[in-house]
């Protein structure tokens, strides 16, 4: 059997993302939320105010796609209209990350043709998942889940890795393969939100168990059938270090109408854009931006200022490790199944 090998996702030059909080609100309180209403307001977007931001980011000319985010974002009552909206103006991809409560009846209310939805389970079991998430959620988001593929949505499974749950990880696999899950995105945890509050906890995992634990489970995956995608967080000796924030296109919107670049300078008032009057305004003084074209030699540099617990050095004072930029990911596709002769 040929093993599955993984492949770096290179950013895209004509590909515009759009991470869209509709609202900060939520109806779990998961122990690693990056969430920060002290940063990103209370506030929930109007079905007005969404139409507005949708348009102001789709870009006809380049291959534009939203993600809707929270908070929760089902909680939105007009959620529904929103993709639909976005399906209207020519959004090539529309995603829903929901915690899997799917409320105002969403599976009913909404086709399997107009959105992805992506599903959050940071544990195989009640124990492990419920422990971070709250009690019951795991029955009810893999409830969901299945009800969900039982009607023909494209659905994936998230699951933020840290030391809380790495050792776990490893059951994920069978999980969505009984599940009938096909798509699986492995994050690691940033040190947003109420992860950076707790940073006593040491949520961070090192080089070493990420690098151990992580490439096994996604080719185990990807023999099951399951499309892997998990942030390259390390880079090859050699590589050259590339920031999104210098050569692609995402937008990560709040309600607040804060713009960031990067999803690791969420926690601060360091956001380039700002929405006013239904225009993107960029910000003076020192933004993120300013940032991005810093080059050091653990490579990126937000890590280097925000989350420095995954660095390590040599007796000569150099980098281990030199950390990729997180938005770039690698890849396990499943090996086609081979033609009979």
């Amino acid at each position: 059997m040929n093993q599955p090998v993984a492949k770096t996702l290179h950013f895209k030059p004509h590909e515009r993302n759009i991470f869209f909080h509709l609202l900060t609100a939520c109806n779990l309180s998961c122990k690693h939320c990056y969430i920060n209403p002290a940063q990103h307001g209370t506030a929930t977007v109007s079905r007005e105010t969404m139409e507005q931001w949708l348009t102001l980011f789709y870009d006809p000319h380049k291959e534009s796609n939203v993600i809707f985010l929270g908070g929760e974002p089902t909680l939105h009552p007009d959620l529904v209209h929103g993709i639909r909206y976005a399906r209207s103006l020519g959004y090539k991809t529309i995603t829903v990350d929901s915690n899997g409560y799917l409320h105002h009846d969403l599976l009913n209310r909404l086709k399997p043709d107009e959105a992805v939805l992506s599903f959050s389970l940071d544990g195989p079991n009640p124990e492990v998942n419920d422990a971070l998430r709250g009690a019951g959620v795991f029955a009810t988001c893999t409830a969901n889940l299945q009800k969900a593929i039982g009607l023909g949505f494209e659905v994936s499974v998230i699951y933020t890795v840290s030391q809380l749950n790495i050792e776990h990880l490893a059951a994920m696999p069978e999980l969505l393969e009984r599940l009938g899950c096909k798509r699986f995105f492995i994050q690691v945890i940033g040190l947003r939100g109420k992860s950076a509050s707790e940073q006593e906890t040491n949520l961070q995992v090192s080089p070493e168990e990420w690098l151990a634990v992580i490439p096994g489970v996604a080719k185990d995956a990807a023999h099951r059938g399951i499309h892997v995608i998990y942030p390259k967080v390390f880079l090859e000796p050699g590589e050259e270090f590339l920031c999104a924030g210098n050569v692609a296109e995402n937008y990560f919107i709040f309600p607040n109408g804060r713009v960031y670049l990067c999803p690791l300078c969420e926690d601060f008032p360091l956001h380039t854009f700002r929405i006013e009057d239904n225009c993107l305004v960029e910000n003076s003084g020192i933004t993120e931006k300013n940032l991005f074209s810093l080059n050091i030699p653990e490579g990126c540099v937000m890590n280097k200022l925000l989350q420095p617990g995954n660095l390590e050095y040599k007796p000569d004072g150099s980098p281990r490790h030199r950390i990729s930029c997180c938005l770039l990911k690698q890849e396990i596709r499943p090996e086609p199944p081979r033609k009979q002769k």
